[in-house]
Parts: C-alpha cells; sequence; structure tokens
C-alpha cells in the first residue's frame, strides 16, 4: 500500500472558506471530489480533529493529510507484451494493438490491456481504473497515455478534460473525397442498438467536434488525418459515417466491402481482408503532469493499415494514376 502524507498551514487569505474549498487549492495535485471523500473518512485533520468539508476556516490551521491508497482495482495481473513507448516516475505512453481490449466487461474479464498493465507496475491498482484516462476502441491501434499517480491522473484527467491533449489519427473512408473539414454533431447512444452511438440532437447527445484533414486519395477510397476536440465514444467513427465515409472494415458503421471498377486482385484481397476499423491513434502530444515538458510521441502505421494503403496507392498506379 502506498501512504500519503501532507501536512500544510491555511492561509490568512483563507477565512472564511469552507474547508473543502480551500483544500482543492491548497492540494492541487488531487481533485476535490476526492479530498473531500478524504475529510469525511477522517484521513484529513484541522488541527489535530476531524472536520467537515462544510467547516468555515478562520486561517492560520494546521492541516495534516495522511492517507493509505487502497486498491481501486481487483484483477488479475496478465504477462500480455506492451509496446512501450516512453515511461518515467508519472506517466506511461504506449502504442496499443488492433485487438486488444482496453478496460474488462461483458465477455472480457481477462486479456485486457489493463491485465497487462496491472502486470507491468502492480502500484497501478492504487489509482482510479489503473491509471487508464482516455481509450480506444478494441480495434482501434496507437497511442495512449496512462497515469503512474495520483497527481498525475488528477492532472491529465483535468487537461483531458480542457482538451488540452492533442490526438492525430489516421483514417482510410469509403469514397473520394475532394477537401477536408469539421464534423460539429453531438453524439448519443443509439435509440435501437446498445452497442452503437449515434449522431443526436443537442439536448439527447454529448457535445462533439471532429477536424479531419485530406492526405491521399484514390479511385473509391480517402486517406485521412483526424483530430479530436473532444473524445466521446467512438466519435471519428461516428461523425466519418454520419457525413458519408464510414471507416474502411469498420463493423459497426461501415458501409460494407466497396471495390472501385477494375480493382487489382491485391487491393480486393487487402479490403476482403481487413477486418477492423481502419483507424490508427498515430500522433499524442500533451505538457508532462510534473515536470510541464511538452511531450511529443508518433507511432508508426501497424502493418495491415500500411498494406492497406500501399495496396490503394498500387491500384491507383495501375490505372495510370499517380495521384488524385
Amino acid at each position: 500500500m502506498t501512504t500519503i502524507r501532507h501536512e500544510a498551514e491555511v492561509p490568512l487569505s483563507a477565512a472564511g472558506r469552507r474547508f473543502d474549498q480551500a483544500l482543492a487549492e491548497m492540494f492541487p495535485d488531487y481533485s476535490r471530489s476526492r479530498l473531500t471523500a478524504w475529510v469525511k473518512a477522517g484521513a484529513v485533520t484541522l488541527d489535530g480533529a476531524p472536520a467537515t468539508p462544510r467547516h468555515l476556516l478562520r486561517g492560520g490551521e494546521q492541516v495534516r493529510l495522511e492517507v493509505e491508497l487502497e486498491l481501486e482495482v481487483e484483477l488479475a495481473p496478465e504477462a500480455i507484451e506492451l509496446d512501450i513507448v516512453h515511461e518515467d516516475d508519472y506517466v506511461l505512453v504506449l502504442n496499443k494493438p488492433a485487438g486488444l481490449v482496453v478496460h474488462p466487461g461483458a465477455g472480457n474479464a481477462a486479456g485486457t490491456l489493463l491485465n497487462a498493465l496491472l502486470h507491468h507496475d502492480p502500484k497501478l491498482a492504487e489509482l482510479p481504473r489503473g491509471g487508464i484516462v482516455h481509450r480506444l476502441d478494441k480495434d482501434t491501434s496507437g497511442l495512449m497515455v496512462v497515469a503512474k499517480t495520483l497527481a498525475a491522473h488528477t492532472a491529465l484527467v483535468d487537461m483531458l478534460s480542457r482538451h488540452d491533449v492533442e490526438r492525430q489519427y489516421e483514417a482510410v473512408v469509403l469514397g473520394t473525397m475532394v477537401a477536408g473539414g469539421t464534423v460539429d454533431a453531438a453524439i448519443g447512444r443509439h435509440m435501437g442498438d446498445r452497442l452503437r452511438q449515434a449522431v443526436r440532437d443537442e439536448e439527447d447527445g454529448k457535445h462533439a467536434v471532429t477536424h479531419y484533414r485530406l492526405r491521399e486519395r484514390f479511385r473509391g477510397h480517402s486517406l485521412l488525418q483526424c483530430s479530436l476536440e473532444t473524445g466521446r465514444t467512438h466519435q471519428i467513427r461516428v461523425h466519418l459515417a454520419h457525413i458519408g465515409h464510414p471507416l474502411v472494415g469498420d463493423p459497426l458503421y461501415g458501409g460494407g466491402l466497396k471495390l472501385p471498377k477494375g480493382a487489382t486482385p491485391e487491393l480486393i484481397a487487402a479490403l476482403r481482408g481487413f477486418r477492423r476499423q481502419a483507424l490508427h491513434a498515430e500522433r499524442l502530444a500533451f505538457e508532462h503532469p510534473v515536470s510541464h515538458e511538452p511531450l511529443v510521441f508518433t507511432a508508426e502505421r501497424p502493418a495491415d493499415q500500411l498494406a492497406l494503403i500501399e495496396a490503394l496507392r498500387a491500384d491507383l498506379a495501375m490505372h495510370g494514376v499517380d495521384h488524385y
């Protein structure tokens, strides 16, 4: 178990303020809700005595915080190989392969990224969701950041809520697009299918914005660069399907197999064999939660997506076109 200990004096400027409000400013490494829970549990004392979150301060009191972090995650660690791009005492950045589930769920109690992380660092069991602060769908590959301390977890969750974490994706979609653009459309659960999300009215869904830029255009497909302003479930998949350009291979939102007329045998094989959404989280940028150093990471496209793109390029060249 990890024990957190802090001692501090309430500043005179906090006179007349609530205990929980002042604590959030005195100990910004922890969320206000977590500090409030610790106060209610008696783990934070004021002049040596318990206090309520609503207690009004006079200034100058002595605050002592002593907490033993309990296990937040009870899950069996598993020796699953991780492609770690960066690791220090506070954060871990990894390149998730397609096919790996992030969180355990119905039918996925084992073999997940969380099981692998707990094997890599057992102390992650003391953090909410094992330090995982954002997710990728099972069949989306690419970069994720994981917090290794409670303070880093608080900071990263706050950065994500403020949209201060840059997440860039590469996508292969159906149809020949002529330009980039932005999809600004609320997303909520699909009314008839619990596994899917859908574009909904603002009253029924959550605000969602996706920016996309055209990188390459093929005879019946396009290669896009996508960036997220928000991070809703299945956001890129839902938004691109909404504008009529679903991801190649997407089992939930895709338009099925579509072959350009006269497609080469290699392209036909590549498209038929691509059994996941063609989406890769290729770039991740954020400020280090402790050192405040700007961090930027990139991950090369996985072999299956590379092979698909090369087949699309070869088909284009076979028909006497260098580029569209």
